[in-house]
């Protein structure tokens, strides 16, 4: 089974994680014509106070 995983930010809104999650499952699908079932989804979220950019915390520069 294919496997797509993404890393990113909290995502709060379990409605908008059901959206990405089927985004990429039809993307994917498409450009490869494995079906849709196959696909397994793994969001990886992390807090912005453990993401660094530039050598400083995300979680202060988004402040």
């Amino acid at each position: 089974m294919p496997v797509i995983t993404i890393d990113l930010g909290t995502i709060e809104d379990k409605e908008k994680k059901g959206q990405l999650v089927q985004a990429l499952t039809e993307a994917a699908s498409t450009v490869t014509q494995i079906p849709a079932d196959k696909f397994i989804v793994f969001i990886k979220e992390m807090e912005r106070e453990n993401i660094g950019v530039g050598g400083k915390l995300l979680s202060d520069i988004l402040k």
